[in-house]
């Protein structure tokens, strides 16, 4: 009788530990931080990326569990790379943090937990709390349209609002900075993107209330 109890105490006390450390692990991989690998950096790097900075970059998706992938940006949108302004959430959390301090050039292995990923809901074809990894290739980086500098410097006529022909201009000066100047469609692209996300009452013109969207001087 005296060994039974023992032994059921015994049991008792490893299932507990056991949920405890399921508990646990369940936190530490939601809590979980997102991991870099850097598969390629070049050797001369002009400008790191850091938040409110214009990216162009091709991202491939895949399960950590399995290593099925689930997006591939080459051949999604006619293949073109992505454009997105960084750490303003346009791109989910873990891409917003892996993508930080990055040269144009630079390829990169991103392993993102799902709390910074696709949460417990998950995105179809992405389950529910899944782990996640991005190889990331970025093509440039420039001085983002989201910072408050930048919104002065294009807002030439200091009417606290941007035109389209603003914009494009500083786009222009941005690339020729870089040695890089491109045709007039490359820069209609960026800003056609600009307006469609950021122009919420469609009145052509993109107020510093519209702009500055999280509030914040500095994005």
């Amino acid at each position: 009788m005296m060994l039974r109890l023992v032994s059921c105490t015994l049991c008792l006390l490893l299932f507990s530990q056991l949920s405890l450390w399921c508990v646990l692990a369940t936190s530490a991989e939601l809590d979980g931080e997102v991991q870099i690998e850097v598969l390629f950096k070049p050797e001369e790097c002009t400008q790191k990326s850091k938040r409110g900075d214009l990216m162009n970059v091709h991202y491939d998706g895949f399960l950590a569990q399995d290593g099925s992938q689930f997006y591939c940006s080459r051949s999604d949108k006619a293949g073109h790379p992505q454009w997105f302004v960084l750490g303003v959430g346009q791109v989910i959390k873990g891409l917003d943090k892996g993508m930080e301090d990055m040269c144009p050039g630079e390829k990169r292995k991103i392993t993102i937990p799902s709390a910074l990923a696709f949460g417990a809901t998950g995105k179809d074809p992405v389950p529910p709390n899944a782990t996640v990894v991005f190889e990331v290739e970025v093509y440039s980086v420039s001085r983002g349209p989201r910072s408050m500098e930048a919104f002065g410097q294009m807002d030439v006529d200091r009417d606290r609002s941007l035109t389209k022909a603003e914009v494009k201009a500083y786009l222009k000066v941005e690339y020729e900075k870089s040695g890089k100047p491109r045709d007039d469609p490359f820069y209609e692209k960026i800003m056609a993107d600009i307006f469609r996300k950021s122009d919420q009452d469609s009145d052509g013109l993109i107020s510093a209330k519209e702009y500055n969207i999280y509030e914040h001087d500095e994005l």
